[in-house]
């Protein structure tokens, strides 16, 4: 009996050591709940309820219930003071805007506010920490300049802003350390002006934005180039920030990160979150700010030095975009409720929202990280540790660099400096992240110094 007792005793206390020494959680099961929740039905009703203003042309009637960029911004704001009111006042919702003159802008018809719809979902423990998901309010005719002519935008860009709704109702069911913010922006299609106002209010006001997910067109499954896919879409992100240093730059000449930048690591972000709780999607990496030669309402933020991103449909159909409604050699002109598909919408709404969830349930990502190991057999990897309960450890990241994904990492518990015996700094890249006890990892930060021991 005492020889049972004291191999009890010693069995629970190697079990306790153990517990301490074990990683934290591969996934967060309240993930798939989220995944779940996701309603096409309730994104139907909104697209519907948008395109049916007839157009939401940023200089469109301000006064009618009806029909307009006003009647449009009304809805989306009582909508999400509904969603709020469902939770408690979770939501602070406002109106943020800024006047843009015609003066000195050649899609600017007349003088005119370019008003932003914000719903802000405090964060419990990091407050002033943002992770955002926006879309456009706005739609265009053929001419950009022509504020009457009908433009429903149903997938240009009724689907973004539905899927903020959506990711809204959603997520406010639950709480979160970060804050997260529901975005609808105006002006998109005249200059980015809504995003422009909004992203410098965010700057002046000292926000820490840890990322924007801009998402612009994510209904359509059917291209102009005759492919129809359900699963794939695309995330555009920039390689490095246009605010760095010519130190920064001068760095990346010498020890790489080309590709490493803060909204290409968001990128990352989305798309191992969306292979680990969403497999049967195919998210692409877009190695390029946006596509050819055209813009989105994340470069505002990027202009200023935030993480933003682009996440949209694989497959467009330019038919279906800044068109008039017509027929044409027997081709249909539009972009009506009709091209869109709810259920694809609902998938990329998910993937936003189980995104956001992740980062707003993470610790901050680790600062001052250094990287060493010249002429040696080993990479040395150092950082500045992150205050908080919630923090389980930190994750060391290496892939070859011309790999596009982080392809190998390592759980090296709550300490702020770790060894990679026998692997060779100058043939992989590396990055950190922060492990929270729930599972949820910040974004992986890529060396920004170098050391030597």
């Amino acid at each position: 009996m005492l020889k049972n007792a004291i191999f009890a005793t010693l069995l629970l206390f190697g079990l306790n050591n153990y517990s301490q020494e074990v990683a934290p959680p591969q996934v967060d099961l309240r993930i798939y709940d989220i995944i779940e929740a996701v309603s096409a039905d309730e994104i139907e009703a909104d697209i519907r309820r948008l395109a049916g203003f007839g157009t939401r042309n940023t200089f469109s009637d301000t006064v009618s219930d009806t029909r307009g960029i006003g009647a449009a911004r009304r809805f989306i704001k009582a909508d999400l003071e509904k969603i709020s009111n469902d939770c408690n006042g979770c939501l602070d919702v406002f109106y943020q805007k800024d006047f843009v003159t015609k003066e000195g802008n050649n899609r600017v018809p007349k003088d005119a506010w370019v008003v932003n719809v914000v719903a802000v979902q405090k964060g419990t423990k990091y407050p002033n920490r943002y992770i955002i998901m926006s879309g456009d309010i706005d739609s265009r005719a053929s001419n950009t300049m022509d504020f009457t002519t009908d433009a429903p935008g149903a997938n240009d860009n009724a689907s973004g802003m539905a899927g903020v709704m959506e990711a809204a109702r959603v997520l406010s069911n639950y709480e979160f350390e970060n804050s997260i913010v529901y975005l609808g922006l105006s002006g998109e299609e005249q200059g980015l002006f809504g995003g422009q106002g909004f992203a410098q209010m965010a700057k002046d006001e000292g926000w820490e934005i840890i990322g924007v997910l801009n998402n612009d067109m994510i209904g359509n499954i059917e291209g102009v180039d005759g492919v129809i896919d359900n699963r794939a879409f695309r995330i555009f992100s920039e390689p490095v920030p246009p605010t760095e240093t010519e130190n920064e730059r001068n760095m990346r000449r010498y020890y790489g990160g080309e590709v490493d930048g803060i909204s290409r690591q968001l990128a990352r972000y989305v798309h191992r979150t969306t292979e680990t709780y969403m497999p049967e999607m195919n998210p692409m990496m877009i190695y390029r700010l946006d596509r050819f030669g055209r813009g989105g309402h994340h470069r505002p933020f990027n202009d200023l030095g935030f993480a933003g991103i682009r996440i949209m449909e694989a497959h467009e159909n330019y038919t279906q975009q800044h068109q008039d409604i017509r027929t044409e050699d027997g081709i249909e002109y539009g972009d009506v409720v009709e091209h869109v598909n709810f259920d694809y919408a609902a998938k990329l709404t998910a993937v936003n929202a189980i995104t956001m969830a992740s980062l707003a349930w993470a610790p901050p990502a680790p600062k001052e990280v250094a990287i060493g190991g010249i002429v040696e057999p080993s990479a040395k990897l150092k950082w500045e540790k992150v205050s908080g309960d919630n923090v389980a450890g930190y994750k060391v990241y290496w892939r070859e660099t011309t790999a596009p994904q982080w392809e190998h990492s390592r759980y090296v518990g709550d300490v702020d400096n770790f060894t990679l015996e026998g692997i060779v700094i100058d043939n992989f890249f590396f990055g950190v992240s922060t492990v929270g006890k729930n599972g949820n990892e910040s974004v992986v930060v890529f060396p920004s110094t170098t050391f030597r021991d």
